[in-house]
């Protein structure tokens, strides 16, 4: 009898740690700016739940999402996003936050894009042949680098010498176009914590910034059970919720790097 009360009782243990579980897919950026990392232990006192979030690009997310391996994600390619609604696999779309898309060079060339818009700054890159990375994966970062490249030259420059796909994310990108002296596109947020670690002395830094089609929308999205039966729409909810609540909001607007802002949270003023 005793085992069997035993055994009860670890079952119950084991089914209670389960449901307290939340697992999330999200953007490499809010993982490597460590905003993340700040949200878990602040989310588990509040709540109970412990958020398990894996960090890979949007894209990639939105697979996770399709293949009911996680409840919730975290991410920030608006047109993917939208799909993945009107395709049934996700339940609403939250807005949560947004910073904003910069273009980083070496500081040997930084003076080449001294004056130049963001249209002037990408054909210099083609004319003169600077070393470009592109992280190429498809996250939300990619996908609006290669928009811009289409809106200016009608295309990607895939082919083209001076062009390279990493294939990784965004820290290793940058650190990548700085072995070799060369231009990327990121994310504000993850730059500063590119800067935060080079201590205030980057080899890269921002040549091009401003642009009001630089703007960099970040939203958390519910797995619709209907597509995953066993995805965890309670909690999902939950965490949505308390993101976009007063609280969470007020959370996202004072983390800071460097004494600055990383993202402005918009979940009161932006329409999805």
């Amino acid at each position: 009898m005793k085992k069997i009360l035993l055994s009860s009782m670890l079952l119950a243990s084991a089914m209670f740690a389960a449901d307290t579980d939340l697992t999330m897919a999200t953007t490499t950026s809010t993982a490597d700016t460590g905003l993340l990392d700040a949200i878990v232990p602040v989310y588990k006192a509040k709540t109970g739940v412990d958020l398990k979030f894996t960090a890979v690009g949007t894209g990639a997310a939105l697979k996770m999402g399709r293949n009911c391996d996680v409840d919730v994600l975290f991410v920030h390619s608006p047109k993917a996003e939208k799909e993945f609604i009107e395709k049934g696999y996700g339940v609403e779309r939250k807005a949560v936050m947004y910073n904003d898309f910069v273009l980083i060079a070496d500081k040997s060339i930084a003076d080449k894009f001294k004056d130049k818009d963001l249209k002037s700054a990408f054909e210099m890159i083609k004319a003169q042949n600077i070393k470009f990375f592109s992280r190429g994966d498809k996250s939300g970062t990619d996908n609006k680098e290669k928009g811009i490249w289409k809106s200016i030259l009608g295309e990607v420059p895939e082919k083209d010498g001076f062009y390279s796909q990493t294939g990784q994310g965004m820290i290793a990108t940058i650190n990548i176009a700085a072995e070799q002296k060369g231009v990327t596109f990121t994310d504000r947020g993850t730059y500063i914590k590119y800067e935060a670690n080079a201590k205030g002395n980057p080899d890269l830094v921002i040549v091009n910034e401003g642009d009001k089609a630089l703007k960099n929308f970040y939203s958390v999205i519910s797995v619709s059970p209907k597509h995953c039966p066993k995805t965890d729409i309670e909690n999902a909810d939950k965490f949505g919720n308390w993101i976009i609540s007063e609280e969470g909001q007020k959370f996202i607007g004072e983390f800071k790097l460097m004494d600055k802002q990383l993202f402005t949270p918009d979940a009161a003023t932006r329409k999805n």
